[in-house]
């Protein structure tokens, strides 16, 4: 199902994390907002993940994901914290919903590995969490 002009359905899910119906209009306007990021970098977005369920939520147990209302992205010729600033400046002038904003670490901890952005409605920042 086509979201946004770059955005489907299916890659804020995976095989057993089917987004329900109820949580459809938070990954609507999650991938609305992540369309305007997109527009602004004039560059794919890839997202590593979304929707979770709670057996597939290894993070906090109030986790924006487990509501349709976060991703975790990448984006092709640019480092996380340059997405990151992008993302906060965005916030800044309105353009993108105000929410949680992080980085996170690969697994060995060296190293940023991806953003975390969430429409929560309130601002909730933090950076360099492993994963």
């Amino acid at each position: 199902m086509r979201l946004t002009d770059n955005f489907n359905l299916d890659e804020f899910e995976r095989a057993n994390r089917k987004v329900p119906p109820e949580l459809l209009p938070n990954i609507q306007r999650l991938a609305e907002n992540l369309q305007r990021l997109r527009e602004r970098l004039g560059r794919p977005i890839r997202i590593h993940s979304g929707f979770r369920t709670p057996d597939t939520n290894t993070g906090a147990k109030k986790s924006q994901h487990l509501l349709g209302k976060a991703a975790d992205i990448m984006v092709g010729g640019m480092r996380p914290e340059e997405v990151h600033a992008v993302i906060l400046d965005m916030i800044k002038e309105g353009t993108m919903d105000p929410g949680g904003v992080g980085l996170y670490r690969d697994g060995v901890g060296r190293r940023v590995g991806f953003v975390h952005y969430d429409i929560r409605g309130r601002n909730a920042r933090w950076g360099g969490r492993k994963k």
